[in-house]
C-alpha cells in the first residue's frame, strides 16, 4: 500500500478522534472562567498541527 492512502486514512481517523476528545472536554471547559478556556482552547486549537505535520513527511517520503 501507498504512503499517501494510508497517511490520508490515518489522518481521517485520527482528527475524528482528536476532534471528539475536544468537543467532549470543551463541554466541561465551557462551565470554567474564561481565564481558563482560553488557554484551552489555544492549546487545542494548535496541538493537531504537530502530529499532522509528522504525517505529512512522512507520507511524502521517497519510497526505494
Amino acid at each position: 500500500m501507498s504512503r499517501t492512502p494510508l497517511a490520508l486514512l490515518i489522518a481521517f481517523v485520527g482528527l475524528s478522534v482528536y476532534l471528539g476528545v475536544v468537543l467532549w472536554v470543551g463541554d466541561w471547559v465551557q462551565t470554567l472562567h474564561w481565564a481558563l478556556q482560553v488557554p484551552f482552547y489555544v492549546i487545542a486549537g494548535f496541538a493537531w498541527v504537530f502530529p499532522i505535520k509528522a504525517l505529512i513527511f512522512w507520507a511524502a517520503r521517497v519510497q526505494r
